[in-house]
């Protein structure tokens, strides 16, 4: 069953929004060499429940975390701790929050410091993979439109595009139908899109291989060949003007 949500949700969805967007720019001050990503989760944490919100991560299906921070190979879930974010790394940085009932959702992947000419092409091509996907947010449209978006500025490039995880929609609830593959073929109903579907948008993209294994730790998902993988995620709306981006914000310099 999906959801078409009124003006009135929108208007509470665009909150949630805008305190995930909040979330991420604070966190981009702190993404450099000798900071943990235990100290990122608990900076996410402060600024949301400030914004009288509440994590959406945390506690999810046991998810112990306000953030996913996924490092290098690994491609998302990654669960903060004491690991020290090091010169050269790249990483992801996946935030949820629930506020007066509706959900938000954003990631992007960072540098951490100064990256690889290799690393930096991955981050750009993975969030211009996102933007190519919400051109086809249409109204009238498919989600296999969207889909084949992604899959084919990837492709073209190069990349293994990640087929075990998936987009979504969002509303009341912070997984909803329909999924949002970043690939065709994925088998099941192609949904066509109508105004007032929220859809969370979030290509993953490896430099090696699409494939991928879960870590004993049972959450976190890295590259089955350690290549660096990278991680984009909007939630948007499908509108009869085309799609309108919840979550955008500027975008740091080299990305």
């Amino acid at each position: 069953m999906i959801d078409i949500k009124s003006e009135a949700d929108l208007e509470r969805m665009r909150a949630a929004a805008r305190v995930v967007v909040s979330v991420q720019l604070e966190l981009e001050k702190w993404v450099q060499p000798g900071v943990t990503t235990l100290e990122l989760d608990r900076l996410a944490e402060k600024v949301i429940r400030e914004a009288g919100a509440r994590p959406a991560f945390k506690g999810y299906r046991g998810y112990p975390a306000t953030l996913c921070t996924s490092i290098n190979e690994q491609v998302v879930h990654g669960i903060p701790g004491p690991v020290v974010l090091k010169e050269g790394d790249i990483v992801s940085l996946d935030v949820g929050c629930e506020l007066a009932g509706f959900y938000g959702d954003m990631a992007r992947t960072l540098p951490v410091g100064r990256i690889s000419r290799r690393a930096e092409r991955l981050l750009r091509d993975t969030r211009a993979s996102l933007y190519a996907a919400i051109d086809r947010v249409k109204e009238g449209g498919r989600v296999s439109d969207v889909s084949r978006a992604v899959q084919d500025y990837a492709e073209a490039r190069g990349y293994g595009v990640v087929k075990d995880f998936v987009g979504h929609g969002i509303g009341r609830n912070l997984h909803e139908e329909p999924q949002v593959p970043n690939f065709v073929g994925a088998g099941g109903r192609d949904v066509r899109l109508k105004a007032g579907m929220v859809l969370a948008i979030e290509p993953m993209l490896n430099l090696g291989s699409d494939a991928v294994e879960v870590l004993p730790d049972r959450w976190t998902v890295v590259t089955r060949d350690k290549s660096l993988s990278a991680h984009f995620e909007h939630t948007c709306v499908v509108t009869h003007d085309g799609p309108e981006i919840l979550t955008w914000m500027p975008t740091p310099e080299g990305i």
